[in-house]
């Protein structure tokens, strides 16, 4: 037992398991939204967009996580509105300007001489989480799952009918940009943690798990919650043992419960099927 235990007693991992406490539920009810919206390929944008915002920050001297939720926010809103005013079809754009915005960070951090390790941005420093870090994830994050919380029923009613959501009196343009800062302010909470290209893992595969083992959204939003801090759990205590990456580790785990999902999924429609 006080090997099993062991992971625990290091204050490195205590903050890496505290920091995914901290991310995993809003990340996971942002995933929910994302799968059903069609809007996977926009989270992946809004997560490779935000790097120059954060090497700027770092040059002019302010906050990182302003600078990373700036350009994230500006990856959005730039996305919906060349799609507005194109004829290019939104995943093209999104793959065009996350792009474009991912090669002008790493230029620019070529440019200059810093002690922030492209790494770390890029991957995340897991097991480097400092008291600072704790406090902004948490903020961050409990603002973003308790908006989504409350408001989980009008973002539902946009993202499967923004016509009939507008009739009935909801403003449509206030959540569908509401949402978009939602997701930038998520990526934020993840930055220093998760870093920026397995931030996509925690925002996608919750949800589309969840949406596997259930079709009634206040379960598929329990279910995402469920998922992703078991998944971190198991992820971070398996790296200790095996001498991995905790974020990377967690992803692996979240493909493994996705396959899992879909192939019980599968099963049970065959039998479904049979048994008719």
């Amino acid at each position: 037992m006080e090997m099993a235990l062991l992971p625990f007693q290091f204050p490195f991992m205590q903050n890496a398991f505290l920091v995914m406490l901290l991310i995993a539920p809003a990340a996971a009810l942002m995933s929910c939204f994302l799968v059903l919206k069609g809007w996977s390929l926009m989270g992946d944008a809004v997560s490779h967009a935000v790097l120059p915002g954060v090497v700027i920050a770092y040059i002019i001297g302010i906050p990182l996580i302003i600078g990373a939720f700036l350009a994230g926010l500006f990856c959005a809103l730039a996305t919906g509105f060349i799609k507005d005013h194109s004829r290019v079809k939104q995943d093209t754009v999104m793959g065009v300007i996350f792009s474009g915005m991912f090669g002008l960070g790493i230029v620019i951090y070529t440019q200059i001489s810093s002690d922030v390790h492209l790494d770390h941005i890029l991957f995340g420093n897991m097991l480097g989480v400092a008291s600072s870090d704790l406090w902004t994830a948490g903020l961050i994050s409990g603002g973003v799952a308790l908006i989504l919380t409350v408001k989980w029923r009008d973002i539902l009613a946009h993202a499967f009918d923004p016509v009939q959501a507008r009739m009935i009196g909801l403003r449509i343009d206030v959540i569908h940009y509401g949402l978009l800062a939602i997701l930038s302010a998520t990526i934020v909470a993840m930055l220093s943690s998760v870093g920026i290209i397995l931030s996509i893992a925690l925002l996608i595969a919750p949800g589309a798990i969840a949406f596997l083992i259930t079709r009634r959204m206040s379960m598929m939003l329990i279910a995402s919650v469920i998922i992703a801090l078991l998944a971190s759990v198991v992820g971070i205590y398996a790296s200790f043992w095996i001498d991995s990456e905790p974020a990377p580790t967690i992803v692996l785990v979240l493909t493994a419960m996705f396959i899992f999902a879909m192939i019980a999924r599968n099963i049970r429609i065959a039998r479904n099927t049979a048994a008719h």
